[in-house]
């Protein structure tokens, strides 16, 4: 995946990403906005959620991706 010897790509970042077992699981996975806007850029993480059809939420320097397409309902 990501060679040692330098950064991570934006490909290699967004492999691992929806490879996790959650993503896969069609569960829900977080990660920091200092590392999203590191690796891949906040429009290209919408553009590739607006592609496989996922939402998303921010929070506290934090986004929350749903790996599914069932609705998000606000408890509170």
């Amino acid at each position: 995946m990501s060679n040692t010897h330098g950064p991570m790509s934006s490909e290699d970042w967004l492999a691992n990403l929806f490879s996790s077992r959650a993503a896969r699981d069609g569960q829900v996975v977080r990660r920091k906005l200092r590392d999203v806007d590191r690796y891949i850029g906040r429009e290209a993480l919408k553009s590739e959620l607006d592609r496989r059809g996922f939402r998303a939420v921010e929070n506290a320097g934090q986004i929350i991706i749903f790996c599914n397409r069932e609705p998000i309902h606000r408890v509170v």
